[in-house]
């Protein structure tokens, strides 16, 4: 298959057909390329926030785009029924109750959808926008493979991506937003370990650019990437395609599901099987004891 990682910039759009254009393009252009999985950013949605009457204040913004949602989910889904790929949607805050959740939605060529939750907020998401946990971890068991989504931070905790290898997980997607290159590169070095340790191909798609308009995200940074285990057929640096650093435009890789079943069976290293070797190993940790003998004793 071809996976397609979108490193994508918020627009002030003037009106939802501007919206509508504006992503039937980015389709349409995946697809010229012979794209089969399509992954879009982490809070993309909110450029919808340029629909509502005050995209500057956070609160009004998320709830601008929470209420557009089902019309942006009828569009992802009528696109990717059109051109017969899977799509994941650029994550939103949606409102469950009281405050958000952050929700990505994978689409179906079929027309069938399913939501995957941010796990694990930020400080900025916890303690200035007020965004909840949602939802729990899911495995998207596709024609294409058995696919996880770990949204941006949550890539950053290898239980998580541990919890969907373990599911049975070879994709994992990471829609990510990160306002500067620290954090983009804390989320792209936890996504090559996630691949390292998950022997899987991870994808990583950013936002980028200056939305000043939009109080909740006024920019970002970052360059898209397909990753896998540096391993088996894969490349020596486990880096199946990276985009440049804010260049807006699609990342592209072939991706070989034998490839990964190969390598978790016969690698150089078998990272995902000896995985719980782990546990025997953290009884404790012990305070080394120093002596004045260079000599190895059998008890050390």
């Amino acid at each position: 298959m071809t996976v397609a990682a979108a490193a994508y910039p918020l627009d002030r759009l003037e009106d939802w057909a501007a919206y509508e254009a504006k992503l039937a393009r980015w389709v349409e252009e995946a697809v010229e390329h012979g794209a089969d999985l399509l992954v879009f950013p982490e809070y993309a949605a909110m450029e919808l926030a340029a629909l509502g009457d005050n995209p500057g204040d956070m609160e009004a913004a998320a709830r601008t785009v929470s209420a557009l949602m089902p019309r942006a989910n009828a569009l992802h889904a009528e696109l990717a029924s059109r051109f017969g790929v899977h799509i994941l949607r650029g994550s939103a805050p949606c409102f469950v109750g009281s405050r958000p959740v952050n929700r990505a939605r994978l689409f179906l060529p079929d027309g069938r959808s399913a939501a995957q939750d941010k796990q694990i907020m930020t400080r900025f998401e916890r303690e200035e926008w007020r965004i909840r946990p949602g939802g729990p971890l899911r495995l998207f068991d596709t024609v294409l493979g058995r696919i996880g989504v770990l949204i941006c931070y949550d890539a950053e905790f290898p239980l998580l991506a541990r919890a969907l290898v373990e599911a049975g997980a070879e994709i994992v997607l990471v829609p990510s937003y990160t306002e500067a290159v620290t954090g983009f590169m804390r989320v792209r070095i936890a996504a090559r370990a996630r691949a390292l340790e998950g022997q899987c191909v991870v994808v990583q798609a950013p936002a980028i650019g200056r939305s000043e308009w939009c109080g909740a995200t006024d920019g970002a940074r970052g360059a898209a990437a397909i990753f896998g285990p540096p391993d088996g057929d894969f490349p020596v640096d486990g880096v199946l395609a990276e985009g440049e650093l804010d260049r807006a435009g699609w990342v592209m890789a072939e991706v070989d599901r034998a490839a990964i079943a190969e390598v978790r069976r016969e690698g150089r290293v078998l990272n995902v099987a000896h995985w719980p070797e782990q546990h025997a190993r953290l009884k404790g940790v012990e305070n080394a004891q120093f002596t004045d003998s260079e000599l190895e004793k059998a008890d050390d």
